[in-house]
């Protein structure tokens, strides 16, 4: 089996189409920065990990980092825009893992855990990252054909990364979790979140210079 590659799904950071639950108390130019450090930093991290390839599945249009692949999202809903990332970048005999742009606190030892978890002989077929909003941020793939089971599954709800779960035990697969991690949607999200990374992280940076502090409660 060749080693797996990764996919990023991504946002090109454009001003009022990114980390739009940023506003208020962010401008749409402040989350867009946001986000541009939180795919930066994530990027960097998926860099620095071992991959047999690296690939890009990005809406909008963003500079490809050397050594990588991009691809064009393709589909209306998020579930399908998944399952085709899946699909488009799919090597025969290759698994997949897939995560987005929004847990910029990610370590290369989550990456290292799924990649060696899915080459492990007898090992499981699929593995999931829980959200602490109910999604899920990271999902492996020993065989990428599998990921058509995210077109029937509502997104960005309490319970995604649960019906993720049980869609993929219906079609026998063993499922290992890996830790959970919180996404960034709101300026909560964001400030807890950057208190997770490295200080000098451009996503720490870019919390701290881009999302305001909320007003102190009068006495």
């Amino acid at each position: 089996m060749s080693a797996a590659q990764i996919l990023v799904l991504a946002k090109a950071p454009t001003p009022g189409r990114v980390k739009t639950r940023l506003c208020p108390p962010c401008t749409p130019e402040q989350a867009a920065r946001v986000a541009a450090a939180a795919l930066a930093d994530t990027l960097d991290t998926v860099t620095t990990a071992a991959a047999g390839s690296r690939v890009l599945v990005l809406d909008g249009e963003h500079p490809t980092p050397p050594g990588w692949a991009t691809l064009p999202q393709r589909g209306d809903s998020l579930g399908d825009r998944l399952a085709n990332a899946f699909a488009d970048a799919r090597t025969p005999g290759t698994p997949a893992v897939l995560i987005g742009m929004d847990t910029p606190q990610l370590l290369v030892d989550h990456l290292d855990e799924a990649r060696e978890l899915l080459a492990t002989a007898g090992g499981p077929d699929a593995v999931l990252g829980p959200a602490t909003d109910g999604g899920w941020w990271i999902l492996g793939l020993r065989d990428p054909g599998h990921a058509v089971v995210l077109r029937t599954i509502a997104t960005s709800t309490a319970t995604t990364g649960r019906s993720t779960e049980v869609a993929l035990r219906r079609r026998g697969l063993r499922v290992r979790l890996l830790p959970l991690l919180s996404d960034v949607d709101t300026a909560a999200d964001a400030r807890a979140v950057a208190s997770l990374c490295p200080p000098d992280s451009r996503f720490a940076h870019a919390v701290a210079a881009e999302v305001p502090r909320p007003a102190p409660v009068a006495r």
